[in-house]
């Protein structure tokens, strides 16, 4: 590092190294023009005896004026003048730190714990936006409306998303929000216990507390960056977060065929909401539902392709477990999820077309 950019870092970490107090102080100020320290402590938690040390190390800062009177009175000075030089300055700073910025490999590890909440926030971020055909996100209220705009722009690309906003006394009222424009499907549950979870494609998660957004404490958040762990977050989201869950609004899914699916859960729920499955052995026609499924038989492991038309479909009502019957050349086979024993194949990849079996 160059000592000049050494030194840019140094001068913007100097300028910005405030305390809370400090920060209270300057707010107050900058809303209202002149304060006496006596108002500063009134409309701050500011404990008199420190505000006279809180204002003279934004004197020096050069972000108040401290006009000798009686009483003392506190001016703000106008922002463009005391931070325009830090407005120069950043902006060098962050053209040079981005000539320097060589970015991480994401999947160089399988699973990352990160504390700091602007990183999870980032990771977040990252899921939703990498998500191509399913997503699913638990939101508090706070962070539904900080990525509305992400989830709206994913819903019109096509991608499914099933939303949980948590905790549910707190989540926008249906009558007056439009999830159909965030969602597939939208949930509502109980408790700030509840974590905070996305889940891209199945195969990028995140899982973090609302403890962990909410302040700067030790916390933390884990990303699974490859499908064969991060099966573990869907799973959770899937069968204990949905399961307890109140809808809130559920619309049409309005993807063209073939879909892609994740997870056999959303798979199966489609196919039973779409009706169209024909178990009576005449062959089919075009309005049926075809299944190309890409696993692993539960018996052997070894790896296997299943192509058919599908036949049934197996949905508990806690959708615990979920399944699909597809007959092909060979004779029936069950299809069930990640880590499936009781049928025939795990499947990995799957893809729902009409007529005949669709590609991967």
């Amino acid at each position: 590092m160059t000592d000049d950019l050494r030194g840019t870092l140094e001068y913007v970490g100097d300028r910005f190294d405030l305390g809370a107090y400090e920060i209270d102080a300057y707010l107050a100020v900058v809303e209202r023009g002149e304060l006496t320290a006596s108002e500063i402590a009134d409309h701050t938690d500011i404990p008199q005896p420190r505000v006279y040390d809180t204002v003279r190390g934004l004197a020096d800062r050069g972000l108040v004026e401290l006009r000798e009177s009686r009483p003392m009175k506190v001016a703000a000075v106008d922002p463009t003048e005391s931070f325009g030089d830090i407005n120069d300055s950043l902006e060098e700073l962050v053209d040079e730190l981005s000539a320097r910025y060589t970015a991480p490999a994401r999947e160089t590890e399988a699973v990352s714990l990160v504390k700091s909440r602007s990183t999870i926030l980032r990771y977040l971020e990252d899921v939703i936006d990498s998500a191509e055909y399913e997503l699913a996100v638990s939101l508090t209220p706070d962070l539904l409306r900080r990525f509305e705009d992400r989830l709206a722009e994913k819903r019109r690309a096509g991608v499914s998303i099933e939303l949980l906003v948590t905790p549910a006394s707190r989540a926008p009222n249906p009558g007056s929000y439009d999830y159909a424009a965030v969602a597939t499907v939208a949930r509502a549950r109980r408790g700030i216990t509840t974590p905070v979870v996305a889940v891209g494609d199945g195969t990028y998660s995140l899982y973090t507390t609302q403890d962990a957004l909410r302040d700067e404490r030790e916390r933390y958040g884990v990303i699974f960056n490859r499908s064969a762990l991060g099966f573990l977050v869907s799973g959770f989201f899937g069968t204990v977060l949905w399961t307890t869950a109140e809808t809130l609004a559920e619309g049409d899914d309005g993807r063209p065929f073939p879909r892609r699916y994740a997870s056999i859960r959303r798979a199966v729920k489609d196919v039973s909401e779409i009706g169209t499955v024909d178990d009576d052995g005449d062959g089919g026609d075009g309005d049926d539902l075809y299944a190309t499924v890409e696993g692993r038989d539960v018996e052997t492991g070894d790896a296997v392709t299943v192509r058919g038309r599908i036949v049934g479909v197996t949905l508990e009502d806690n959708e615990e477990i979920a399944a699909l019957v597809v007959e092909t050349d060979d004779g029936r086979v069950e299809i069930g999820g990640r880590v499936a024993a009781l049928e025939d194949v795990e499947g990995r990849r799957l893809v729902i077309g009409r007529g005949e079996p669709p590609e991967l």
